[in-house]
This record gives C-alpha cells, structure tokens and sequence, in this order.
C-alpha cells in the first residue's frame, strides 16, 4: 500500500488528560463521560471516534457517487459509538450509522451507503473487529 497521508496525536493523562495534534489543528480536553463516573467536561475517545467516523463514511459516498457521477446533494451521517463492558472482562465497542440522502432515490442511496462501507477506512479498518450497523433515513 502507498501511504497517503499520516497524523499525529500526543495524549498525556489518558481518559482524563490532554490531547493535542502534532501539526497544532486539534487541541482538546479529554474527560471520563459522567456515564462512566466522569465529570464530563470534555470530550472522550468515543465522541473522538463517532466524529471521525462519520466525516469518513460522509466523503465515502461523495467519493463513489462522485465515481458513478451522481450527484447526492444534501447528506448527514449520524455516529453511533456504544461502549460495551465485556463479561469476561474487558471492553468493545459498537457503531451504529444513520445515513440521511434526502436527495436521492431510496435504491440509489442505499447502493452508493453499500460500496461506501466497502472504501470508507473506517470502516475497513474496523470490519470483523467491531459491529457496525447502518440505517438509512427514509
């Protein structure tokens, strides 16, 4: 593979520290969400993710329909990220994906929701490892 771009991110003090990109864009507070017993006054790994996920899996389906030269017009990605406690100990995530293509047919939609999943990298990355479930708002 031809690597195209890389980033960095430093992180001090985990869930509850600091993180801060090497090329100064992204600076943000980390905290425990109050569901784990945090104070939530700043943003989480999770929240990290479902953001990066679904700005991902949004340029997917430009990137394809833009291959099947369809315009999509108005599109949203809503990102799901569940935080799962294993029974065996440990922990797994989940991710739910509500697509919103208000612009386009139901068919065509939901084709172009189909092979984006194929190209997006998030979802590549995470494919047999982490359960992702997409919805397509009608």
């Amino acid at each position: 593979m031809k690597k195209v771009y890389t980033a960095q991110v430093s992180v001090q003090g985990g869930r509850e520290g600091h993180a801060k990109s090497h090329h100064d864009t992204l600076e943000v507070q980390l905290a425990l969400p109050k569901a784990l017993g945090g104070t939530g006054k700043g943003t989480n790994p999770e929240e990290l993710f479902a953001a990066g996920y679904a700005a991902c899996f949004e340029s997917a389906i430009r990137f394809v329909a833009g291959q099947k030269k369809i315009s999509v017009g108005s599109t949203r990605v809503e990102s799901e990220v569940n935080l799962f406690a294993k029974a065996e100990g440990g922990f797994a995530l989940g991710v739910n994906l509500q697509v919103a293509l208000p612009d386009l047919a139901p068919e065509v939609a939901r084709d172009l929701v189909q092979a984006a999943h194929q190209v997006c990298p998030y979802s590549n990355a995470v494919r047999g490892n982490i359960d992702v479930n997409i919805d397509l708002l009608g």
